[in-house]
């Protein structure tokens, strides 16, 4: 493992292997207690928070290569799945403003929450909105056009389930995740649930950030020298990085019957840099070229691989 200071990573060990349980056997309290939202630790106004909510619901449509026109023809009457929203269904409620059917969100863990500011947040979601997309933007509200209501599960609905599954079967035409697949503790399982939720003829959109989420401590991606077990210990049950990279990846999307339609990378480490934490890499995480090490984060449309196929 790589290491300049032994007695500074070992005092951080012992911390965060104390707070890790905290969150294996209190998760609500230690999600309390850490403020996690989803969207990261920077406090926001709910106009800013609003507006990433827009832009991340832009970003879909950009992905497929469709104005807002076309994604409003593209959702209507789908059902649409959500992993990891936090604690903001604002991306799900742009979806169903804009044509789905019914949007279902599942997460690990329970954090959707309607603090008052989350509430600010759903009416500047609204205000934004015009014509038939405001409308249904109102209507998928208990109380219609009342946030404090809660959402009419008819429209959209917030699961809490193990490993933040679906356990659905050929149920969705559009699955989604943004900055989600590199938190979830079963990587593997969660592929195999998109592949298995997944319509014969739908897609599958995620945007995964590989980078370390604060987790280096001298220099890039040296968060992937910790040996495995050690990185378990430190971190698994607080939905830090799961560590996996490109290659791993590719093989499960390959292994579940999900097909690349696009792939490509958002940002990259230089060669140097990658040159100076491949060696030192956990034995788990060994097997990606140098290429794919580079990748801090990716985009993603996935198909079933029979559809490919027809």
């Amino acid at each position: 493992m790589y290491s300049e200071n032994r007695a500074k990573d070992v005092m951080l060990f012992a911390k965060a292997v104390l707070s890790n349980q905290l969150a294996r056997f209190a998760p609500v309290t230690y999600m309390r207690l850490t403020h996690e939202t989803g969207r990261g630790e920077e406090e926001q106004t709910p106009e800013q928070i609003a507006a990433y909510f827009t832009e991340c619901f832009r970003d879909y449509h950009r992905q497929l290569g469709l104005d807002e026109g076309q994604f409003e023809s593209f959702l209507k009457a789908k059902q649409v799945l959500e992993y990891g929203p936090g604690d903001i269904l604002g991306v799900a409620l742009l979806m169903y403003a804009h044509g789905a059917a019914h949007v279902d969100c599942f997460d690990r863990f329970p954090l959707h929450t309607a603090s008052e500011k989350n509430l600010r947040v759903y009416e500047t979601l609204l205000a934004s909105l015009q014509g038939p997309a405001r409308e249904r933007a109102h209507a998928a509200f208990v109380e219609p056009s009342k946030p404090g209501s809660g959402f009419n599960p008819a429209a959209i609905r917030y699961q809490v389930s193990a490993d933040g599954l679906s356990g659905a079967s050929k149920q969705y035409d559009l699955i989604i995740s943004r900055a989600v697949l590199e938190h979830v503790g079963n990587l593997d399982g969660t592929v195999r649930d998109v592949s298995a939720a997944l319509k014969s003829d739908g897609l599958s959109i995620h945007e995964v950030d590989l980078r370390s989420h604060g987790l280096d401590r001298y220099q890039a991606f040296d968060f992937l020298t910790w040996p495995q077990p050690v990185y378990r210990l430190m971190f698994s049950q607080k939905g830090f990085p799961n560590r996996w990279r490109l290659n791993k990846y590719r093989d499960l999307f390959a292994r579940t019957g999900l097909h690349i339609r696009k792939l490509e990378p958002t940002t990259c480490l230089t060669p140097e840099q990658v040159a100076r934490v491949e060696p030192h890499l956990s034995a788990a995480l060994r097997g990606a070229s140098t290429s794919e090490l580079s990748w801090m984060g990716f985009w993603v449309i996935l198909e079933p691989s029979q559809r490919q196929g027809a």
